[in-house]
């Protein structure tokens, strides 16, 4: 038996709190909560927010759990909306539902925290699905006993194209969208090369929303979830790392791996506008409140190198390269331009875009191979290639667009409608 075994039935292991914040989720709710039923954990509890949906989200928790009302006190550690009710489940003990007034996703995760009873909590989104081992290997490193672990991320993956049995992936495919396809890229080359150099330089400062632990007091003390932000997750994990490094903690914030979270991905070009435009302003307004930290010598690796990245390349990067096309096309216009430097200058760019992208899907099929068809990873390896010949553009326009909008004080979510795991996939099945 290995020591994730072991972790899996021992009393020792510490309950954790599962925070499900849910807005306008009737749809996927049901059968995302019933696969955290399924969780290889010895003792945990699901919290899911109703955060004042306006579809049937709450009737739908109320018919397949069958929920009745509860006085359960409401810690007031951390300020949000009004709760109208607290219910718990016949059918599962360890299910709670919050309902309260609308508030956004950050104020539903401090409501999940007052509520929460355990030191760990682990927040998902509503359409996201755990594998059954998943919270078991992300809580491996705050018990091992050799760092100070506050936080922890894993994976997320596309779901989009896999088959679904009882709230569980039983078979991976890729997606039928070629708009899907494409995040598939995205969110590999993020995760596998991305964030695994900045955990390994302990300058990690985003776990994705859809999937993290974070050891509950740390959190309370600096005040939860910023409500005025609409990339929340970010912001928390970068306060996190200031804090640490003002009162000089040697505390970790990690990024693992192999814990796989499976999210719903947006398969529309207006809905997967809404998503990244939402992203970069919440990106936009994390630097803006920690803008005392760039280039800062005090905060060491994450003022000098990590945070200056995200401003240069991720935050502004977009923005330059579309002015730059404009001004490259200018000068051809004008014949101010020497063609053969621009022919090579793109080549090269194009090339280098390419190069990431592929080596993030060698790496994972020779670390996981998660996609043991060949089908699969040459259909990856030809939209790692045809992703820099106009979907790299387009994002670039959305995230420009997204300062226009910040600038028009416009920081709205817009509507995420889900689709729900049907289409290409199997629905769960009631328990």
């Amino acid at each position: 038996m290995d020591e994730e075994d072991e972790m899996s039935i021992s009393r020792l292991t510490p309950p954790i709190s599962i925070l499900v914040p849910a807005y306008n989720e009737e749809k996927i709710i049901s059968q995302n909560i019933q696969s955290l039923f399924m969780l290889n954990y010895p003792e945990y509890e699901v919290i899911v927010i109703n955060d004042g949906s306006h579809d049937r989200t709450l009737d739908v928790l109320q018919k397949d759990f069958d929920l009745f009302c509860v006085n359960d006190l409401m810690r007031e550690n951390l300020k949000t909306k009004r709760v109208n009710g607290v219910y718990r489940s016949v059918l599962y003990p360890n299910l709670i539902v919050v309902d309260k007034e609308n508030g956004g996703k950050s104020d539903a995760l401090n409501a999940g925290i007052n509520i929460s009873s355990y030191p760990y909590f682990c927040s998902i989104d509503a359409d996201s699905i755990l594998e059954a081992d998943s919270l078991i290997k992300t809580m491996w490193p705050f018990l091992n006993g050799e760092e100070n672990v506050i936080a922890c991320g894993g994976i997320v993956r596309i779901a989009n194209g896999c088959s679904i049995e009882n709230g569980q992936i039983v078979k991976i495919g890729l997606p039928k969208s070629k708009l899907a396809l494409f995040q598939v890229i995205e969110y590999l080359r993020s995760f596998l090369m991305g964030r695994v150099g900045l955990s390994a330089i302990n300058s990690l400062l985003i776990i994705s929303g859809a999937f993290g632990v974070f050891r509950k007091r740390e959190i309370i003390h600096l005040g939860g979830y910023q409500t005025k932000t609409v990339g929340e997750d970010m912001e928390l994990v970068v306060r996190l790392q200031k804090y640490l490094y003002e009162n000089k903690i040697d505390g970790k914030v990690l990024f693992l791996p192999h814990p796989i979270c499976w999210t719903e991905a947006p398969e529309s070009l207006k809905i997967l506008y809404r998503q990244r435009k939402r992203w970069h302003i919440g990106l936009l307004q994390t630097i803006l409140i920690h803008r005392h930290t760039l280039f800062n010598p005090k905060y060491k690796t994450m003022g000098l190198i990590v945070m200056p990245y995200f401003l240069i390349v991720e935050l502004l990067g977009p923005t330059f390269e579309i002015i730059g096309v404009f001004f490259v096309a200018i000068g051809l216009y004008f014949n101010i331009v020497n063609i053969p430097f621009a022919v090579l200058y793109i080549t090269f760019t194009l090339i280098f875009g390419i190069f990431l992208s592929i080596g993030a899907v060698l790496l994972e099929e020779y670390n996981f191979r998660r996609y043991p068809r060949i089908r699969d990873l040459i259909t990856l390896v030809f939209f790692s290639i045809i992703e820099n010949l106009g979907y790299r553009q387009l994002n670039a326009i959305w995230k420009t667009w997204a300062f226009i909008l910040f600038m028009k004080k416009d920081t709205s979510w817009g509507e995420m409608n889900r689709k729900g795991f049907s289409s290409g996939q199997k629905k769960g099945v009631k328990m």
